[in-house]
């Protein structure tokens, strides 16, 4: 005979599904999964420097003279540098590029760069107060002979226009400063090794794919945010990564990801420091970052807009066709707590169900 539920079996029951159901997400979540087939990915391989010590601007600058041989020479036929930090956060230290970082970058740069040195970013709050924060206003007096220029890329307000996909899949332009797109200047990524909120991690690529949206200058009384825009789910933030990492791509100089605090937990901004004491450098944008994953002990098969990348030819992400000098990966390996999210952050894994076929 049927019976039906009382409120107190009701709810019994549908914590049981939700508890069953996140028992399940984490399964997905801590099993390996498998890597895909690259569809446009290239043959040759690259170079990747791992460097470990005690000193931050040392392990940059280290980092940076172990890949001498590949980037020496562009960085000398061009007209100017550009350093591109990571400041999602302008009052966290932990979240945004150390002022030491820049130093051994600049300390490297300084004697092949014959034109100045520009620090440029599209901050998500207002930028030269993020500069201030952390000292970068003292770099210009440091290297007089560099003449180093601090940018606000929203402020400066030049930019290219790129389609992505919005939260319907329908075209929605984005506005990319126009400064990462200067054939005259070497542009280096000046990233760190951080979990993420949306994108299980970000590093290099993922430091310019997101540094280039702009928002509103300072004084504009009209505000607006292109950096929203690639927020719309998690699929379409990968797979618009990824296209902006197609037209960013001619443009890229070197990386340099500064593991020597980096972040685990609630990150970008708000996760908890990490002494894995590294940092990172290659001409290679994505395979300077699945070294990086490897080093936090992430499962490369996650962050899908590397593999995108990967796939779509942008780089190299196959870590059996990276040479790395220095450090073994295992020597420097730890294991990243994940984000507090990261179940959801997975779901790009599976089959969309987010829209279900209509029928008839």
């Amino acid at each position: 005979m049927y019976r039906a539920l009382t409120r107190r079996e009701l709810l019994t029951s549908g914590a049981s599904t939700l508890a069953l159901a996140a028992a399940a997400r984490r399964a997905v979540a801590q099993a390996p999964a498998p890597m895909p087939e690259p569809l446009l990915a290239k043959d040759q391989r690259s170079l990747v420097a791992l460097v470990k010590g005690e000193d931050r601007r040392k392990n940059a600058y280290h980092a940076l003279l172990a890949i001498d041989s590949k980037i020496a020479r562009q960085i000398q036929s061009k007209k100017y540098v550009v350093i591109k930090p990571n400041n999602v956060s302008t009052v966290n230290q932990l979240a945004a590029t150390h002022a030491d970082t820049l130093r051994g970058i600049i300390d490297y740069v300084s004697t092949r760069c014959r034109g100045p040195i520009v620090i440029a970013e599209s901050s998500a709050g207002k930028t030269m107060e993020g500069f201030e924060q952390f000292h970068y206003t003292r770099l210009p007096g440091e290297y007089p002979r560099q003449q180093i220029r601090l940018i606000d890329l929203n402020e400066e307000a030049k930019y290219e226009l790129l389609p992505v996909l919005d939260a319907d899949l329908h075209l929605t332009p984005v506005r990319l400063a126009a400064r990462l797109f200067d054939p005259e200047a070497f542009i280096i990524s000046s990233a760190i090794l951080k979990t993420h909120n949306t994108v299980v991690a970000t590093l290099s690529v993922k430091n310019m794919v997101l540094g280039a949206p702009l928002h509103h200058a300072p004084n504009e009384t009209k505000h607006w945010n292109d950096k929203r825009k690639y927020h719309f789910g998690i699929r379409q933030t990968h797979y618009d990564m990824m296209l902006t990492a197609q037209k960013l791509r001619p443009f890229w100089g070197a990386a340099l990801i500064d593991g020597y605090e980096g972040m685990e937990g609630n990150g970008p901004a708000s996760g908890t420091p990490v002494p894995s004491r590294v940092a990172i450098a290659s001409a290679d944008y994505i395979a300077a970052d699945r070294v990086g994953i490897e080093a936090m002990g992430i499962n490369a098969a996650w962050p899908g807009y590397l593999l995108y990348c990967w796939q779509a030819g942008v780089g190299q992400y196959d870590l059996n066709k990276i040479d790395i000098e220095g450090e073994k990966i295992a020597s420097v390996r730890r294991s990243y707590r994940q984000h507090n999210d990261i179940e959801r952050e997975l779901l790009w894994m599976g089959p969309m169900t987010e829209l279900p076929p209509k029928i008839g």
